[in-house]
């Protein structure tokens, strides 16, 4: 999260939003932003999401699953991720964030599955 500067921005009962401005720390060398950071961005948004919305103390989160489709590239200013649960299961949950640029078009579509231990 600190390496990406992804921040969290706003969190409802449904969806939590973060930011990830896009320059040099994460373009690939023709200078758009980098599916892998994309994906980073996705699956840390959609984990710290399910631990918000298990809203249980002493549990242990991981990725299962994640898939993602890059539709359109950028090259700077901030990308924006909201991960909203398709399905919020005790052990397992299903994960989509949308990923936009400033002007709120589709940059990425992801699709996160993640399973909860709990200690």
């Amino acid at each position: 999260m600190e390496t990406l500067d992804i921040v969290f921005i706003d969190v409802t009962d449904t969806t939590l939003v973060a930011k990830m401005p896009v320059n040099k720390r994460v373009h690939q060398p023709d200078g758009v932003l980098h599916g892998g950071a994309s994906v980073a961005l996705a699956e840390s948004i959609g984990s710290a999401a399910a631990l918000v919305f298990l809203g249980a103390e002493n549990i242990s989160l991981r990725g299962l699953e994640i898939s993602a489709n890059h539709v359109k590239s950028v090259k700077d200013g901030y990308v924006y991720a909201t991960a909203t649960a398709l399905h919020k299961g005790r052990t397992t949950q299903l994960w989509q964030i949308k990923i936009t640029n400033e002007a709120d078009e589709l940059i990425s579509l992801v699709k996160l599955t993640t399973i909860a231990f709990y200690l």
